[in-house]
């Protein structure tokens, strides 16, 4: 395992996502030490070892909070493709929170669904698109927005086809938490695994700050962990 400190962001390398699991619940751990209690969280693959050893912990959440980053637009939330089935599925089931914040994809009224989600959180763990994304906050997203309604790609609808039985059923458009309701997060713990990953990680640590890479916003913050295995940190500098 490698840590460095020199860059703008405290970057950690490890073996696998296996390791990078377990540093990100020490991480976790951490925070909830220090008197965290209300916590950010992220779907798919990548934090899925965090969640496996925060589950196999004697960490107890029945006193606290969760927010999700994001949820498709019109999936109910025992729709098997949807993030608040993902999320019962890798954590909650096992780890109940007090309050699971969760956004309603069938809830029509947009504004009424973001605007409950722009709280500070103690500790917001992210993942990273291949093309620098945070969320559903795709390159050009104004770093200014909070929560908001996101039209995906054309590129994210076709990524995501396979997990449906027909192209008519792949959402279209996300909820999402913006670049400024992350940047209000006073931690953040950004996890990215795989040789895939390692242009948008370069980017987001050694490259400008850009709304071409809307991860390279996270360069403005002040408490920063990102957890990388060789093959995202390949193209670093760490010297």
């Amino acid at each position: 395992m490698t840590e460095s400190t020199a860059m703008k962001m405290n970057v950690i390398v490890v073996k696998d996502r296996q390791e990078g699991g377990q540093r990100g619940y020490q991480i976790f751990k951490a925070a909830y030490d220090q008197g965290a209690t209300v916590y950010g969280l992220a779907t798919g693959s990548t934090p899925i070892t965090t969640y496996d050893a925060l589950v196999a912990s004697d960490l107890d959440f029945s006193q606290m909070t969760s927010v999700n980053l994001d949820e498709y637009v019109g999936l109910a939330p025992d729709h098997a493709q949807s993030y608040h089935y993902f999320m019962q599925h890798h954590l909650f089931d096992q780890k109940p929170f007090a309050h699971s914040y969760v956004p309603n994809g069938l809830n029509a009224d947009a504004a009424d669904e973001m605007a409950r989600y722009d709280n500070p959180i103690d500790l917001q763990i992210l993942g990273l698109g291949q093309n620098g994304h945070i969320g559903f906050n795709e390159p050009g997203t104004d770093p200014k927005l909070g929560t908001h309604k996101v039209e995906l790609t054309e590129s994210t609808i076709q990524a995501n086809a396979r997990f449906f039985d027909n192209a008519d059923e792949v959402p279209r458009y996300a909820y999402s938490m913006g670049i400024a309701s992350i940047m209000k997060s006073h931690q953040i713990l950004l996890e990215a695994y795989g040789e895939e990953k390692a242009d948008a990680v370069k980017a987001m640590i050694e490259g400008p700050v850009t709304p071409d890479l809307p991860a390279s916003y996270l360069q403005n913050h002040g408490n920063v962990t990102v957890i990388l295995d060789e093959g995202a940190a390949s193209k670093l500098n760490l010297k």
